[in-house]
């Protein structure tokens, strides 16, 4: 219990609100246009994606959350990925950031309704992907590390079937569309620019699991393609 307490302590609450609730809610505080429908789209798929998919990962891992939650406190994660990771973490909160300010001060022309349409649906198709790469992967750790404390071994079923890589994937997916819906094309700066740091951190954790984890090297003979199929 005492355990427990203190990985879900009051500030990391706090800090899990603010991502998790406030950041998908820039452009609608920022801009005060609570008219606006694609903002709240964006809001709402965002926060019951999230709500959702980590429900259901702790009714299917029960230990998952307990990790993802001390993603901060990982003695073992690797050095290059304690910057990585909280930079992909908080620098996603820039693309919304960067919506809001673009709207407040009216820089971007709107996108024509089909580019909107095409971009709810990467979106949608970003959300389930990377959803269920975590719901399917016990060890979909928010740190790079080998979880030998958990058992850790190859994932090989569901998304992991197509791609080794779909949680990052899936959010490259988001992180593209989200601009076109948003009319921002300012927003797509930070949004190439987080996903420049998605293909950096896939190439890093992907050397890693195939120098440390016993059985990827030839999971990854059999899965070839690391975030787009025929491609890389």
């Amino acid at each position: 219990m005492e355990k427990n307490r203190s990985i879900f302590s009051m500030g990391r609450i706090i800090l899990l609100v603010l991502i998790v609730l406030a950041m998908p809610m820039l452009p609608l505080f920022i801009s005060r246009r609570w008219d606006w429908w694609e903002a709240w789209f964006y809001a709402i798929a965002s926060i019951a994606g999230f709500i959702a998919s980590r429900a259901l990962a702790a009714r299917r891992h029960a230990d998952l959350l307990q990790e993802r939650a001390r993603m901060l406190n990982q003695a073992d994660a690797k050095a290059w990925d304690k910057l990585l990771a909280p930079l992909v973490g908080f620098g996603g909160g820039l693309i919304p950031l960067t919506v809001g300010v673009d709207a407040l001060f009216g820089h971007s022309a709107a996108f024509s309704l089909p580019v909107k349409i095409i971009a709810i649906s990467l979106i949608l198709a970003g959300y389930g992907l990377a959803n269920y790469a975590l719901i399917e992967n016990r060890f979909f750790s928010g740190m790079v590390r080998i979880q030998t404390d958990r058992g850790h071994t190859v994932i090989s079923s569901g998304p992991y079937a197509w791609i080794r890589h779909p949680g990052y994937a899936g959010g490259m997916l988001t992180f593209l569309a989200a601009p076109f819906l948003l009319d921002s094309a300012w927003a797509l700066l930070p949004a190439g620019l987080l996903c420049a740091a998605l293909i950096a951190r896939t190439r890093l954790e992907d050397q890693t699991l195939q120098a440390e984890l016993p059985g990827y090297t030839g999971y990854a003979q059999r899965v070839r393609y690391r975030l787009l199929p025929g491609i890389w």
